[in-house]
């Protein structure tokens, strides 16, 4: 399949198809601004778990064709991809923003999803109390995401497309210094997710996980396209147009104690709401280690509900 699929509507999917080639299949979806690399350092405990560990772009990331997307139509499109690689039934897993899609995937496609991981995710914000999916947030900050909740995604974009437009031209992804790109952007991150970041092993596509090479390459696979990230922020701070007491497959919330992006209120949220949920908070972890530190538990947790 090499690294993606055509859909029925012409579309372009780009993907990495890792783990174990005829292992039990996991369909992951990466944060915001990520992309499939974000499942790279997954790969081994995959080879080792008998996991088809397959990492999708969304519309607007990387190769994937831009396109204005909802959580359904991604769930869709996570359907499509499945269709596409001969897989009937899979378990799904959504890191950071991705976590809602894969809620979507599970609410929305109950006949092919065996089990859900979201990890360090935001919940239905507008629905949370109060209505933020960080706690960090100043007055400014508040009002601001208040006027996305308000907006159509259309224009929530545009809200969004200043502030992102001058986060990638201070980042410089054009710039072919690999070290200096990782150094601009490791400085933006919590000091333990960069050295989480730096921690992986092992390689994947020819790159030396945790090197500036690996790290600069998922960077700018991530920001060639802003179409991604606008489309993301479009909707990922409005109410779900899916209904997450609609999952009934095992569910699996992990979220981290010091993650200041995703609050720990988020995961009572949707625990709350998923009857099958199992929920854990993960003490002294920030929001990238969520998932980095744990691949092991993770894919275990989605192997045995998925079997």
């Amino acid at each position: 399949m090499g690294d993606g699929v055509r859909l029925t509507d012409g579309r372009w999917i780009e993907l990495w198809d890792g783990g174990a080639r005829a292992g039990t299949p996991v369909l992951f979806l990466a944060g915001c601004p990520d992309t499939r690399h974000a499942a790279y350092p997954g790969d081994e405990a995959a080879r080792r778990l008998g996991i088809r560990l397959v990492a999708i772009n969304r519309p607007g990331y990387g190769r994937s064709t831009s396109h204005p997307s909802t959580h359904a139509s991604v769930a869709d499109d996570v359907v499509a991809v499945a269709d596409a690689l001969g897989i009937e039934r899979f378990a799904v897993m959504g890191m950071s923003i991705g976590g809602p899609y894969t809620a979507a995937s599970a609410a929305l496609h109950p006949e092919r999803v065996t089990a859900l991981a979201v990890l360090a995710s935001p919940a239905s914000v507008p629905e949370l109390d109060p209505p933020y999916h960080r706690d960090d947030l100043d007055a400014d900050r508040q009002a601001f995401f208040d006027r996305l909740a308000r907006t159509s995604p259309a224009e929530a974009a545009e809200l969004m497309r200043p502030d992102f437009l001058a986060y990638v031209a201070q980042l410089n992804p054009a710039d072919p210094d690999d070290t200096a790109l990782v150094r601009r952007f490791l400085a933006e991150l919590d000091p333990h997710d960069a050295k989480v970041l730096r921690g992986a092993t092992g390689a994947v596509a020819g790159l030396k996980l945790g090197s500036d090479q690996a790290i600069a390459a998922g960077i700018r696979e991530a920001l060639v396209n802003p179409d991604g990230y606008l489309r993301d922020a479009a909707i990922s701070f409005r109410t779900w147009e899916f209904q997450p007491e609609a999952v009934r497959c095992p569910t699996h919330l992990w979220y981290g104690e010091l993650d200041a992006n995703a609050s720990v209120r988020n995961g009572h949220w949707l625990a709350e709401r998923i009857p099958p949920a199992t929920l854990v908070i993960h003490p002294q972890t920030t929001h990238l280690a969520v998932l980095q530190e744990h691949w092991v538990t993770v894919l275990s947790g989605l192997a045995e509900s998925g079997s």
